[in-house]
């Protein structure tokens, strides 16, 4: 992980600084993944943040509401988070934890805070599934945060390994379909670091707080900024360096360059898919 000449890094391509919406009962969230970058990010399908320590922004949570066709991925910061399902599932997502959820064939579930004051500050990730695994068994993995296993570079990078792997260490998650790399880096002042990201991969990373710099450009991302990383063949991965101190998730994944038709909460491959999930939904077969 540490620095070296002859490294071949990703660039910046492009800076999103994302929107703010409510979803959910009212959650007040910062979407910096839209539906314009499913196709050049396949295959993710949505990154929001949520941060805040404002009660009336987080507290009504997320009610029971359908998924179907694509994993999701909420990384919790601070804050805890209730989550119960149709299937009789339930989990308390805590600090520092993660919830790797396979809507698969369907499955509708709730997502409530478990807490009346403080901060909450998490991500959402939303992955698409292959088509042959559209309408597999739905399922969770919930994961506690010393279970997440992390490695820290000679220059006193700290990485957190949720998915793939990296400086040698497998990550929490594997996934073979679409392969996903999903780190968060906490850079001190000064420091700098390589990572490896697999070639023909999509990549993003998304700084939270203070600020990275990117490539030998070392273009700047900011706080709450998405850089859209180059996909060049020749890229073994991407050099960051944090003149001030940064905190950062880097996301990669192989694409699986098909069809992506979404209406809201169902994710498929066609608008007929798309129809019978309506359907399935309505007419109690989640």
């Amino acid at each position: 992980m540490s620095t070296s000449p002859d490294f071949v890094t990703r660039e910046v391509e492009r800076v999103v600084s994302g929107a703010w919406v409510s979803d959910g009962a009212g959650v007040k969230l910062l979407r910096v993944l839209t539906p314009d970058l499913q196709r050049r990010l396949d295959p993710f399908l949505l990154l929001d943040e949520f941060r805040s320590d404002n009660p009336d922004d987080y507290l009504a949570g997320f009610p029971d509401h359908p998924h179907r066709g694509f994993e999701t991925v909420t990384y919790m910061l601070a804050g805890r988070m209730r989550h119960r399902d149709n299937a009789g599932h339930e989990g308390l997502l805590a600090a520092g934890g993660v919830q790797w959820m396979t809507a698969g064939r369907g499955i509708i579930h709730s997502e409530l805070p478990e807490q009346e004051e403080g901060l909450m500050h998490g991500f959402q990730l939303w992955i698409n599934l292959p088509a042959r695994e559209k309408m597999t068994q739905p399922g969770y993995r919930d994961i506690p945060a010393e279970a997440i296993p992390h490695v820290t570079t000679s220059q006193g990078v700290s990485i957190r390994i949720i998915a793939g792997s990296a400086a040698g260490m497998e990550g929490a998650i594997r996934r073979e379909g679409n392969e996903p790399l999903f780190l968060d880096l906490n850079m001190p002042a000064g420091s700098a670091c390589e990572v490896p990201i697999p070639s023909g991969h999509n990549a993003f990373l998304y700084t939270y707080e203070g600020r990275v710099e990117v490539g030998t450009r070392r273009e700047s991302v900011r706080a709450r900024q998405l850089a859209v990383l180059t996909n060049s063949p020749d890229a073994r991965g991407v050099r960051l360096h944090a003149a001030g101190g940064a905190r950062l998730l880097l996301i990669a994944g192989r694409p699986l360059n098909e069809p992506i038709v979404q209406w809201g909460p169902f994710v498929m491959n066609t608008r007929e898919e798309v129809e019978q999930a309506m359907y399935d939904f309505r007419s109690g077969n989640f």
